[in-house]
């Protein structure tokens, strides 16, 4: 069944759902429902229920409490109200699936709950038209996205190999650093702390003297007196010391110190991708994005390959005839 409210008497009870992502500030929640409210006294709706989600991607469901809140009413027949106003289709959402759009569409209109677009240029009446123009601008929305994460994608590539931070803490012994659009000095970034202006740009630099000169210890110790993670660790917690969120040393902590090249100035990007909400994907070295030397490093270079150089004879695994081999010498030892 549709409402349709042109004409009634009596108004016609509607909810309405507004989402505002970062992308427009034409699609501010309060601009949304400016729209909607003139839409709704044109066609006779009385707005009984409003839904934000504020902040929040469109790529799927997940995080938009308001809107599954009002898919959850709809279903449970706990919704007072008989249409749903929505500024555009795009802000129903940006799903890469646009049988997913569809999907909690047909929800609400299988319990007689239509769903009107007040911004877009058709009517959404269940006609042959705006059903096309429908689907299209579903995969419009889609792509948006798609397209939009390619270009952020390739900005961020470019601003990595210039030597710029792409979120994510400094570590110990490193801080991040404002800088401006000439890469000139601006001010020491606290932790929790971001840039305001679009054109600022966030570098890492050494952090205090006795957190270097400890990341400095971490090393030898590992390299020079072969010491393990837990023991340096522990060395280092017996001593009172704490990492730079003032927590004690763990294994993880010093491995991490060993092992990440901002350490030597190295930017490396995209280990991980997690693109448009889909599922995490551990990438390849062949698609990490570097920039190498970029920033002021406080670890020597052959320090640091000579912990990875470790690193890998531990990871290393042996044949069944080297081990054979290995025991075979090491019983020919004990019996010369």
């Amino acid at each position: 069944m549709r409402v349709e409210a042109v004409g009634a008497t009596i108004p016609v009870r509607a909810a309405q759902y507004v989402r505002m992502s970062t992308d427009h500030q034409k699609y501010s929640t309060e601009n949304q429902a400016e729209i909607i409210a003139a839409y709704a006294g044109r066609r006779n709706f009385q707005i009984v229920r409003n839904y934000a989600d504020e902040g929040r991607s469109g790529l799927n469901i997940a995080g938009r409490d308001s809107l599954k809140r009002l898919i959850e009413d709809v279903r449970s027949g706990a919704a007072n109200f008989e249409a749903i106003l929505v500024y555009d289709i795009s802000r129903w959402g940006r799903f890469q699936d646009a049988d997913e759009s569809a999907y909690y569409e047909f929800i609400c209109r299988e319990r007689g709950i239509n769903i009107h677009y007040c911004a877009e240029q058709f009517d959404n009446d269940g006609s042959l038209s705006s059903n096309v123009m429908k689907s299209i601008k579903r995969v419009m929305a889609g792509e948006y996205s798609r397209e939009l994460s390619g270009k952020v994608f390739t900005g961020q590539c470019r601003l990595i190999t210039l030597g710029y931070r792409q979120g994510g803490p400094a570590g110990y012994g490193l801080r991040r650093f404002l800088v401006n659009e000439n890469n000139e000095p601006k001010a020491p970034l606290a932790r929790g702390e971001h840039k305001s202006l679009q054109t600022d740009r966030v570098i890492l630099v050494p952090g205090p003297d006795e957190e270097v000169e400890t990341v400095s210890r971490i090393y030898k110790l590992f390299i020079l007196e072969h010491r393990s993670e837990r023991e340096i660790a522990t060395i280092l917690n017996g001593e009172g010391r704490t990492t730079d969120l003032g927590k004690p040393w763990t294994h993880a902590v010093i491995r991490q110190i060993l092992s990440n090249e901002k350490y030597i100035g190295n930017n490396v990007y995209n280990r991980v991708s997690y693109k448009l909400k889909q599922k995490r994907v551990v990438n390849d070295a062949d698609m990490w994005v570097r920039g190498d030397g970029v920033f002021e490093g406080i670890v020597d270079p052959a320090l640091f390959e000579a912990a990875q150089t470790i690193f890998a004879q531990r990871a290393r695994r042996f044949t069944n005839e080297e081990l054979l081999k290995m025991l075979s010498d090491l019983e020919g030892s004990k019996n010369p």
